[in-house]
């Protein structure tokens, strides 16, 4: 396979032809049977080298009855290696601060420091090698060839320039391209404006942020006399949040910016997080097998789930030395498949990419909802505002659901806001098959994100804590 070694090495002088579709032709078009006799060899090398560095997997795989000699076949691999889940992560760094002790690479060699996004808990830390930092730009520049962008394109990442390892992996593949990267970043106040002026300027090709952030960045460009499609923007490529695979939201986001809207991402663990992620003529996201192996699994037995059926994504790394995942389970819900790809790519899809995480969801009378359902039906709906808030709560005995929602003045002028609310209330019940009560509220009203949007409000812990309470006080 091309330019293909574990510890992996890469020409960083390399780039394709203009005109080829494909960065690496032979490892992204080989016929899926041998590019799984390659994996397999990579992941013997890979499991092997982990048994052998890290304290973390010798002992859990020891616990499992598993060697890495055991490997012979890749149902060897998801029949016999542990599926590792989140927390074991954060109490291997607190047994082993700061980075755990499933570091593999002595700390001189870590190049790179980034970590959780999270406010709450004991956030995680990641530690990047530069050898693994060389690999995970290849590997971005690779699949940000695959959507189209190509050297010379600026490119502006738009996201937070902090731990979020969202925005420097969008950077690093930027650089790696050869493009003229444009590290605007997004966050301070007055940020988003500036953001949008800096577009008209410059008129760049591509675009990396959130779906939340474009759809704010788009609103606020308006709101100061700017065309978002005069930004002349081709690519724009997503992470951090469900939405660009939602047809609502991409739908809305191509619409107004007039762009070819991509998403990709996995987890920050597994950077590179475009390891699954779309390319310029198949819809969905590509799972780029011969970076990060990716299996979906029965979120409840952990088991391969066939082709066609959901199941949470476990991810495993083939080219990361500093901090190998292996068997690291995403918590997210999809979907994949294995049929011929436009792009002639041989490998499985999310045809409808990252549902949200199975933990967003939240049950309402015995209906499983995600967060994600509900912000495509609304960016379909004539006369939103642009902003929700999905509140739960639980009156008597019974969980009830409010969406207080937003209306554009356009709405409110033409329609009135009783007629919105009825509409909005009609589509989420038709949706969901649930009553759901809809609030309006005026454009503006609630409060915008430069980052992952939190629309949620569980109010029902309020309600057991006062039952709770009173229980109490009976007993008393």
């Amino acid at each position: 396979m091309e330019s293909w070694s574990f510890p992996p090495s890469y020409d960083q002088n390399y780039l394709p032809p203009a005109e080829s579709r494909y960065w690496f032709p032979e490892r992204e078009t080989m016929h899926a049977s041998d590019r799984e006799g390659a994996i397999l060899e990579r992941l013997k090398l890979v499991c092997r080298y982990a048994y052998e560095n890290t304290a973390f997997y010798k002992r859990r795989w020891d616990e499992a009855g598993f060697h890495p000699d055991q490997l012979k076949s890749l149902e060897d691999f998801e029949d016999k290696v542990p599926v590792i889940q989140k927390p074991e992560l954060r109490q291997s760094q607190a047994s082993a601060p700061p980075f755990g002790d499933y570091l593999a690479v002595p700390e001189s060699e870590i190049f790179h420091v980034h970590g959780t996004s999270g406010t709450t808990g004991r956030p995680t830390a990641f530690a990047i090698g530069r050898g693994d930092w060389d690999a995970i730009a290849n590997a971005h520049a690779r699949i940000m060839w695959a959507m189209g962008m190509r050297p010379g394109d600026m490119i502006v990442v738009a996201a937070i320039l902090s731990l979020y390892m969202g925005s420097w992996g969008a950077l690093a593949g930027a650089e790696r391209l050869r493009a003229k990267a444009f590290p605007f970043g997004a966050g301070a106040p007055g940020m988003t404006a500036r953001c949008a002026q800096w577009l008209d300027i410059m008129k760049p090709a591509g675009f990396y942020g959130t779906p939340t952030y474009a759809l704010h960045l788009a609103q606020t460009a308006i709101d100061e006399g700017l065309d978002p499609r005069k930004f002349r923007l081709r690519y724009m490529f997503f992470s951090g949040e469900p939405g660009a695979s939602i047809p609502g939201v991409r739908d809305r986001i191509e619409e107004l910016y007039g762009a070819k809207v991509f998403d990709s991402g996995s987890m920050a663990e597994m950077t590179p997080w475009m390891n699954v992620a779309g390319s310029a003529e198949t819809e969905g996201m590509l799972c780029w097998q011969d970076i990060v192996y990716t299996e979906v699994c029965d979120p409840a037995t952990m088991r391969r789930m066939p082709y066609g059926q959901r199941g949470t994504p476990v991810y495993t790394h083939l080219e990361r030395t500093s901090q190998p995942m292996i068997r690291l389970a995403s918590g997210d819900l999809t979907q994949w498949v294995n049929e011929p790809n436009p792009c002639g790519r041989t490998y499985p899809r999310l045809p409808s990419g990252i549902f949200g995480r199975i933990d967003d969801m939240f049950t309402i009378r015995g209906e499983n909802v995600y967060p994600s359902e509900i912000d495509a039906a609304l960016n379909q709906t004539p006369g939103y505002g642009g902003e929700h808030q999905i509140i739960i709560t639980r009156e008597a005995a019974m969980d009830e659901l409010l969406l207080r929602v937003e209306i554009d003045d356009e709405a409110r002028r033409v329609g009135g806001e009783e007629h919105f609310r009825q509409d909005v209330a009609h589509r989420l019940q038709r949706l969901l098959g649930l009553r759901t009560r809809a609030e309006v509220v005026s454009k503006g009203t609630l409060p915008r994100t430069d980052f992952k949007a939190r629309r949620v409000i569980d109010d029902r812990a309020v309600f057991r804590d006062m039952n709770a309470q009173i229980a109490a006080e009976i007993s008393a």
